[in-house]
This record gives C-alpha cells, structure tokens and sequence, in this order.
C-alpha cells in the first residue's frame, strides 16, 4: 500500500484495532466496530465525526506487543463526551486512541503530519465542537431509572434502592433551563453517580440527593451512563428557546402506582415517614392515574 499524497480528498482511511479513521481536509470520521472484543463504550459510540478544529494536539507512540498508537488529544471544552467523563476513562475506552500493527507506522506519522499541519489551537474551545452522542436517552442505576428527550430529565425511584430521603422527595423532572451542567462519577470507580448541577453547590450524599443517581454493580454502566451524561451536558451548554418549553409529563401505569403506593406505606409504618409526609405523597402518586 503506498502513501498518499494529500489528505484533501475524501476516503483515505486508516484502519487499526476495533476503529477506522477516515481523514477529510477538515475532520476525521472515527468508526468504532461492533463486536465481543471491541469496548462497549467504543461500541455504543458507533460514529463520530471530530472536526480539525476540536483536536489540540496529535502523537503517535509505541503501544504493547508491536503496536503503534496514534492519539489525537481534543480540545478542553469541545467534546462533551470527554468533559462529562473528566479524565476517568480506562486507556481502551478512549475514543481519541487508534492502535495499528507496527508496520503500519510509517503510514500512521504521515497521517499524523497531515493533521498536525490542519491544526488551528490548542486553548480550551468556547463551546462544544463535536457533537454529543445521540443515546441512550434512559439507563437504570442502582436507585432509579434516569431519562432524557432532550429539554427534561427525569429521574424515577425504584423502591427496591431508592433511600427514603429521595422516596419523600418523589421522583424528580428536572428542565434543562434549570440546569447548569452535570458530575459523572464512573461506576467502574467507588460511589459512582451521575449528579445533576443547578442552583448552589451540595455536600449532600449522592443516596440522599434527589438530584443524583447512584451506580451499582451492573447498573449504570459507562456505555449507558456516560453517553447520557454528555448528552445532556451538551444540552445545558447549547440550550436554546426549545429547551425552555416544558414536557409533557406522561400518565402513569396503574399497577406502578399501586406498587409506589405500596411502597410508601411500607415506609410510613417503619416510620422513615411521617403521617403529614405519606398522605401528601400518597394524593401525589394518585394524581398521576
């Protein structure tokens, strides 16, 4: 295979390990495969195209057993994938990382010449460049189903986690107007969560905040909770007249109701609720039938 001699034109593409690089003269389309050995996270991402001007800075480094590693580093503040996961992801979930066999090294610098001649800045964006993952819009964590059509988020309580503290509390609608960004704690790492930021800063628990939903294992995982999180990041960031209309909030199944209702009496017998707090919580739930 010869190298080209321009990264102009469309279709010059550099395959490695779970990913392909497609170089434009203003943007890399990253195509991460699906498949049992590929990174769920690498998976769920599918395809993502990263303008020339969200990239800070380009390597290519030796990697492990006669690999080559080419990295295009973003730009702080514009990928809101990257900004929601703060530096927490593993080396194989990075989505900026192609690994190629060592003898395509030679092919690997030239590319990475070319893109490092396109390069515009290295200082944080002004806002986001590359566009946030399209789903999922819902996931389960640990205490409760979290949900996002873009302008709500919702969070709805599971009674089998759920503390009391976020049972009294009901399950929460948060608009994006009232939101002024997001805290990803990875549930690969100790007490993760995802956090929603508005308003003052809270030293409150993460299992005591109606503002948070707490990861488990086996829920929340980074493939699912991640995604989101960027999702409505870049939607707070980017929010405009639309995300200022209310949702419509959907009506409940009656048989959910019934099992919150349940629940709740549960909990006012064990006394974590007091007889004021179950009837107005209780008239809440019935109006939703």
């Amino acid at each position: 295979m010869g190298v080209p001699h321009t990264m102009s034109r469309m279709g010059d593409v550099l395959a490695g390990f779970h990913a392909a690089w497609e170089f434009d003269s203003d943007s890399v389309l990253i195509r991460h495969e699906r498949g049992l050995r590929t990174p769920k996270l690498l998976s769920a991402l599918g395809e993502r195209r990263i303008p020339v001007a969200a990239i800070a800075r380009v390597t290519l480094t030796q990697g492990r057993r006669g690999t080559v590693v080419l990295r295009a580093e973003p730009r702080p503040g514009a990928d809101p994938l990257m900004e929601a996961a703060a530096g927490q992801l593993k080396e194989g979930c990075d989505p900026y990382r192609l690994v190629l066999p060592a003898e395509r090294e030679t092919l690997a610098e030239y590319y990475a010449d070319e893109l490092r001649a396109r390069l515009t800045g290295s200082g944080p964006a002004d806002r986001f460049l590359v566009d946030a993952p399209e789903g999922p819009l819902s996931f389960k964590a640990y205490d409760g189903k979290a949900s996002f059509d873009g302008r709500t988020v919702r969070f709805r309580w599971f009674w089998t986690g759920a503390s009391s503290a976020k049972w009294k509390a009901g399950d929460q609608s948060f608009a994006v107007s009232e939101l002024t960004g997001v805290e990803w704690r990875s549930p690969e790492l100790f007490e993760g969560h995802l956090r929603l930021l508005g308003g003052e800063p809270t030293t409150e628990p993460a299992d005591q905040d109606p503002a948070t939903v707490v990861f488990g294992l086996g829920y929340g995982p980074v493939h699912e909770s991640l995604p989101f999180a960027a999702a409505v990041l870049a939607a707070v960031r980017n929010r405009g007249p639309a995300a200022m209309v209310p949702a419509s909030v959907p009506r409940r199944d009656p048989s959910d109701i019934a099992e919150r209702i349940r629940h709740l009496g549960e909990l006012h017998r064990a006394g974590l609720v007091t007889d004021e707090e179950f009837s107005v919580k209780k008239a809440e739930l019935l109006s939703e039938l």
